[in-house]
């Protein structure tokens, strides 16, 4: 099917579930754009949505794959820019970095940094957008602002997003009285299959709980139990595949601050371990930490904030930049995923970074992406590449709005595809993602109020 051909009306019934209604629709060189304060002088370690499992390691025993590095800075000139082909611009392919080749970002009117960068280890992977995916809507929906996306274990989608995030003429016909015949806002949680056609859509009426205005971040974990965040009510939800809500974590409308077990600030994002059954929450904006829980009970079992270290409220921001060193605490603690190999990713939005950590808390390296990037920053959402050793990191940044792609073993910027812009393969304030098993990435969108799905090919696949 073709962008703008019309699809079957699927069947829809209406459900009110006691918890809420739904429909059912039938690693060489450390530079400074990735520098481990540490390798500076400065405190901290050196380097060493969803489909990723995790497998807890103890506290004495890391990979061996994360080892220590020696630095090598190298400064921006931007006399050195060159401009990106047209080919690249149109397709959104990956743009490879050696040299002073990574100065293309510059072009582009990002902040960034020259690199003197290793030769990648192997072939990279490269992603082709889909313009077949997903279908068109048949019932007039229009997406607002898109804050969260995951892939469950069958390769379905899931999208969450805030209605509000839209403009009054894209919901012409949801207005009293309608202005136009189309078009309504979509409902709050729907489900896609692989091939993107709609398989559910919950709209959440709220009986026992409160929908949130915002929802942030969706989690599908490996029994099948959908987590979403709310975040202006400080709640983390949990519900069944059919829309019931089973879990509430948090106090509606209250936080107690990054340091309290039993109330969230606004949490952006969540994982959970397969094999714990541990649920990770990023509570990013109002908190400075992860925290962790029980994905049964709603437990509260530990938290820790930057560098593995008790969060600190009263912590002071200092000026932000390339040569300043990074902040003691995270900044935005905006995504999180786990890795097979039991490590945990967190993308510090504000602070340009990522960090990563054992399951216990354990700092186990950053790294820096664009440090001179403002504004909301360069790190909001981290995914992982679908082959056996999970090679590739990738790197959402919704200010300079690529996707990243870092070498997993040491943590290296090697290339990153997308750039600004509305059309397809382009982004305007990407916000999430998640991949799926044959490595395809999923973003949204929170300007543009979409979703894509951009196709892998060459490595990064299974």
């Amino acid at each position: 099917m073709h962008p703008g051909s019309v699809t079957t009306p699927p069947r829809i019934s209406r459900k009110r579930p006691g918890a809420g209604g739904h429909w059912n629709v039938g690693g060489s060189r450390w530079h400074s754009c990735g520098t481990s304060w540490a390798e500076r002088g400065g405190y901290g370690q050196p380097l060493a949505g969803f489909l990723a499992s995790g497998r807890h390691l103890a506290p004495s025993r890391l990979p061996p794959h994360h080892a220590r590095y020696s630095p090598r800075l190298t400064r921006t000139d931007p006399d050195e820019a060159t401009s990106q082909s047209r080919d690249e611009q149109e397709m959104g392919m990956v743009r490879y970095m050696s040299g002073v080749g990574f100065l293309l970002l510059l072009a582009l009117g990002a902040p960034g940094c020259a690199v003197d960068s290793p030769e990648p280890e192997g072939d990279l992977p490269t992603f082709r957008a889909d313009p077949d995916w997903p279908r068109p809507f048949a019932e007039n929906w229009v997406l607002g602002a898109v804050t969260g996306i995951a892939v469950d274990a069958r390769d379905h989608v899931w999208v969450t997003h805030s209605p509000s995030g839209g403009g009054g003429a894209a919901f012409g016909a949801a207005q009293d009285p309608p202005i136009s015949t189309c078009c309504v806002p979509a409902p709050d949680v729907i489900e896609f299959d692989p091939d993107g056609n709609v398989v559910q859509a919950w709209v959440m009426d709220g009986d026992g709980y409160e929908w949130p205005s915002i929802p942030h971040g969706i989690f599908v974990d490996h029994t099948d139990h959908v987590w979403i965040g709310s975040r202006p009510n400080h709640q983390l939800l949990k519900f069944n595949r059919d829309g019931d809500l089973v879990l509430t974590i948090g106090e509606l409308g209250v936080s107690g601050g990054s340091n309290d077990p039993d109330r969230l600030g606004t949490p952006a994002d969540m994982w959970v371990s397969p094999e714990t059954n541990e649920v990770f929450v990023a509570d990013g904006y109002g908190n400075r930490r992860i925290i962790v829980f029980d994905g049964d009970t709603g437990a509260y079992l530990r938290h820790w904030g930057a560098y593995g270290e008790v969060p600190d409220d009263d912590y002071e921001y200092g000026p932000r930049g390339a040569d300043e060193p990074p902040a003691r605490q995270f900044g935005t603690a905006h995504g999180i995923v786990g890795s097979r190999d039991g490590l945990l990713y967190l993308a510090d939005r504000r602070n340009n970074r990522v960090q990563v950590f054992q399951q216990d808390g354990t700092f186990v390296a950053e790294r820096l992406v664009a440090p001179e990037t403002l504004s909301s920053g360069s790190a909001h959402d981290v995914a992982l590449s679908a082959d056996a050793d999970q090679r590739f990191l990738y790197l959402m940044d919704g200010v300079n709005h690529r996707i990243w792609i870092l070498q997993r073993h040491d943590l290296e910027v090697v290339g990153h595809f997308g750039q600004g812009g509305y059309q397809l393969g382009q982004f305007i304030r990407p916000h999430n993602m998640d991949s799926d098993s044959r490595g395809n990435i999923y973003s949204s969108e929170a300007e543009t109020q979409r979703v894509q799905r951009f196709l892998v090919q060459g490595a990064g696949a299974p």
